[in-house]
C-alpha cells in the first residue's frame, strides 16, 4: 500500500529554519507529482509547494523565496527546506502525492511550531 511518511517538523523561533522529509512507498515515484500542503487551525489544508515529475515546481505567494522542494528520486524523497519562518508559517505539513491515475495520498503529518 502507500505510504507517506513525514519527518523534520517541530518548535523554531521566528527567523528560524526547518527541514521536512517526506518517505514514500508504494507509489510510481519517478512519475509522481508530490507536494507539501499545510494545514493551521481553524483554516482549510492550502498548498506550499509542489515538484513534478520533470522537475517543475510551484509555490504559494506566501512561502516563495524562503522555502524550497526539492526531490530525490533515487531515495523515494521529498523535502521543504524552509527558511526565514514566521509564526504565520505555524501549521501541520502533509506531504502529497499523485501518480498516473492512482492518487492523492496523503501523510500523516508534522507539526510546525513557529514561536519565540
Amino acid at each position: 500500500q502507500v505510504q507517506l511518511v513525514e519527518s523534520g517538523g517541530g518548535l523554531v523561533q521566528p527567523g528560524g529554519s526547518l527541514r521536512l522529509s517526506c518517505a514514500a512507498s508504494g507509489i510510481a515515484f519517478r512519475i509522481a507529482t508530490m507536494a507539501w500542503y499545510r494545514q493551521a487551525p481553524g483554516k482549510q489544508r492550502e498548498l506550499v509547494a509542489s515538484v513534478a515529475f520533470n522537475g517543475n515546481t510551484n509555490y504559494a505567494n506566501s512561502v516563495k523565496g524562503r522555502f524550497t522542494i526539492s526531490r530525490e528520486d533515487a531515495k523515494n524523497m521529498v523535502y521543504l527546506e524552509t527558511d526565514n519562518l514566521k509564526p504565520e508559517d505555524t501549521a501541520v505539513y502533509y506531504c502529497y502525492a499523485a501518480d498516473v491515475g492512482r492518487g492523492p495520498f496523503w501523510g500523516q503529518g508534522t507539526q510546525v511550531t513557529v514561536s519565540s
